[in-house]
């Protein structure tokens, strides 16, 4: 009954910004953890952040760090993950989702996932 439903992927140049919003709907999640993952055509699927809703359990992969934020709205159920200074390479389709195991790879089989939001970084 819990579903998560991503948006604010686009098109952008290389340089550019977007961000990406994962509603959570159905009921409340406040005790999982709370992920975004990224997978493009013919790659595995790779972590790129997590968050708890307090805010206190962040993480981010390298390629994010220094250039990806992500936060919450608890109010509205909603995870961010603001991406800046996007390159061709974050090119990928953007999943959210969820758990309470602490999992932070692309091999993670979280508990609840949206169904993805596509980013296109052109050159």
């Amino acid at each position: 009954q819990v579903h998560l439903v991503e948006s604010g992927g686009g098109l952008v140049q290389t340089g550019g910004s977007l961000r990406l919003a994962c509603k959570v709907s159905g009921g409340t999640l406040s005790s999982y953890t709370m992920y975004w993952l990224r997978q493009a055509p013919g790659k595995e699927r790779e972590f790129v952040a997590r968050i708890d809703w307090n805010g206190e359990y962040i993480r981010y992969s390298d390629s994010a760090w220094g250039r990806f934020t992500i936060s919450t709205n608890n109010d509205v159920n909603t995870v961010y993950l603001q991406m800046n200074r996007l390159r061709p390479e974050d090119t990928a389709n953007y999943f959210c989702a969820a758990d309470q195991d602490f999992c932070s790879s692309g091999a993670c089989e979280h508990e609840y996932w949206g169904r993805g939001t596509q980013v296109v970084v052109s050159p």
